[in-house]
């Protein structure tokens, strides 16, 4: 199994980004999926999920009403449209297997997403 992000990069207060996770010897629509995020100083946090049988989306206070998680089946690949974005969202951001830290297995190495400004 892998899992490779992308579309990380430099963003300024408000801007937006769209992070992309495309996996290989997994199916995204037959797993539950999650988006999870960690700096040194903060460690892990999970942000969003989407449940494989429903497709049922889930979000963390921090981050519900400003990023949407998504997939698309035939390209199996998830997706995190993340906008309103603040310097608090500055870390490194990671696709897992799972609907919680305490549940994901495979890990991305995840894209780093700066906003400065």
């Amino acid at each position: 199994v892998q899992l490779v992000e992308s579309g990380g990069g430099m963003v300024q207060p408000g801007g937006s980004l769209t992070l992309s996770c495309t996996a290989s010897g997994l199916i995204l629509a037959s797993n539950d999926m999650s988006w999870v995020r960690q700096t040194p100083e903060r460690g892990p946090e999970w942000l969003s999920a989407i449940e494989a049988s429903t497709g049922t989306t889930h979000y963390a206070d921090s981050v519900k009403g400003r990023f949407t998680i998504s997939r698309d089946n035939a390209k199996n690949t998830l997706y995190l449209q993340m906008n309103s974005l603040k310097p608090e969202d500055t870390a490194l951001y990671s696709c897992a297997r799972g609907l919680s830290l305490r549940t994901t297995d495979y890990w991305g190495q995840g894209t780093q997403v700066t906003v400065y400004g």
